[in-house]
């Protein structure tokens, strides 16, 4: 009897059908995910009308969804290493698809943030699970570009969110949009039929046969013997704890990437928030003022699918702070008087650069950790992230409400990003470091 590393035999095959499959799956899955995110940011201005909401009370109401996205990536990331990611995604996509659909019936704030709330928790649950599937079934060589196409989902889904309530705010009010988010629901069946439980969950339960089917896919149909376990390298038994995020020499590590994610998402929906509403107040028309939150999100959706394929190509932690360098340029510049077609160039660089390089921060993490805490690993950070994308909308909220230059605003938003360059330079020099010191370890031991 032997054994049967399926961690190396995925690294080793061929990137086929049934992996693309899966890319595809957790891709349309994101894009309705990023319509429900971005939908926020197309009818805000119209709630601050009808509801007749200060900006303060505005960033509260928005607030509500992401405090929901907190919970959900806490909850479902940790139930998802003890019940199976599929069963993570499949019930984090029911809950927020549901919520959203029936936030098209509130009349009033009060029943607008319960709905959102609910609908946070299934959107936050949803993306670390998506990450692990997508990370757990793509080889290390392309790793970074699967998640980071899967990932342009979420991008797509804000762009159709933009394009949407261009056309349909104006001529049919603000609650249609939140209908359209319950079609998702009709592939339900398929999901289920289609995407498949983590092969390393299926090992570490005991579930052999199903195991050995999935990995029958991957390898072409290639046949194994009774008498070959399968068994998963990338995994050391340990449980899925918050403590178990800090040993092994990861306590760094950890913080950093907890504060690039905080400063990410802080970004991420202060500008999905607000940067329609301040382009309406700068003097853009309403359409005008939508289409910049296209931008941002073509931006997003370019900007991770090229940072996947440099990140395998250069390492991950050099393009991410790479990315935030430019993020804090191009995010300082927004507010400078300049051209139509500048401005919405620097709107598109910022969302490749900050949408973008959220999903690169969620490759990082998906990188970090081992197979038994990977979910943990994704739901914490993303949970620590949630947070900073409960203050962003807020922040927006009484930095707008004060009246500062637009200049001066813009200035104020391009300080997370820098905080975020910093943290993910400490990172890849820690990374760095601890890369030379392995083989001199190595070779230590063995003399």
């Amino acid at each position: 009897m032997h054994n049967v590393d399926v961690n190396a035999a995925i690294d080793q095959s061929r990137f086929g059908g049934f992996q693309w499959g899966v890319v595809a799956i957790c891709g349309l899955l994101l894009v309705a995910d990023g319509y429900d995110v971005f939908i926020a940011g197309s009818v805000l201005p119209t709630l601050i009308e009808e509801w007749g909401l200060t900006k303060p009370q505005a960033g509260a109401l928005q607030a509500w969804a992401l405090f929901g996205m907190l919970f959900g990536a806490l909850i479902f990331g940790s139930l998802a290493d003890r019940f199976g990611r599929r069963t993570g995604v499949l019930i984090s996509f029911v809950l927020f698809t549901t919520a959203t659909f029936f936030t098209g019936f509130a009349n009033d704030p009060t029943q607008f943030k319960i709905a959102r709330f609910l609908a946070g928790m299934g959107c936050g649950g949803l993306m670390p699970n998506a990450v692990a599937l997508v990370s757990e079934y793509s080889p290390r060589r392309l790793r970074g570009t699967m998640v980071a196409l899967m990932f342009s989902g979420y991008s797509v889904g804000g762009m159709v969110s933009a394009g949407l309530g261009v056309w349909m705010i104006p001529t049919m009010g603000w609650k249609p949009m939140f209908w359209i988010a319950a079609l998702p629901l009709l592939f339900l069946p398929l999901i289920w039929w289609k995407l498949p439980e983590s092969l390393g969950f299926l090992i570490k339960h005991g579930d052999q046969e199903r195991a050995r089917a999935i990995l029958g896919k991957l390898t072409g149909g290639a046949a194994l013997t009774p008498q070959q376990t399968l068994v998963y390298s990338d995994s050391k038994g340990a449980k899925a704890s918050l403590p178990e995020l800090f040993r092994h020499g990861r306590a760094l590590h950890t913080l950093m990437l907890w504060t690039a994610f905080f400063c990410c998402l802080l970004l991420v929906f202060l500008l999905s928030s607000w940067l329609p509403k301040v382009m309406q107040e700068a003097g853009y028309a309403e359409r005008a003022a939508l289409l910049t939150l296209f931008s941002l999100n073509s931006g997003g959706m370019v900007g991770a699918i090229a940072g996947g394929w440099l990140g395998d190509r250069f390492g991950l932690p050099r393009v991410v702070v790479a990315f935030f360098v430019a993020a804090t340029a191009s995010i300082a510049l927004i507010g400078f008087n300049l051209p139509v077609a500048a401005l919405f160039t620097l709107v598109f660089i910022a969302g490749a650069t900050v949408i973008g390089t959220q999903i690169l921060l969620y490759a990082s993490v998906a990188q970090l950790y081992d197979l038994s805490v990977r979910s943990t690993g994704l739901g914490w950070a993303s949970g620590v992230g949630r947070i900073g994308a409960i203050v962003g909308p807020t922040l927006g909220g009484v930095l707008l409400a004060r009246e500062l230059p637009l200049q001066q605003n813009f200035l104020i938003f391009a300080i997370p990003a820098l905080v975020a360059t910093i943290a993910t330079l400490v990172y890849a020099l820690s990374m760095h470091g601890a890369a030379r010191a392995q083989p001199a370890a190595v070779a230590a031991a063995r003399s």
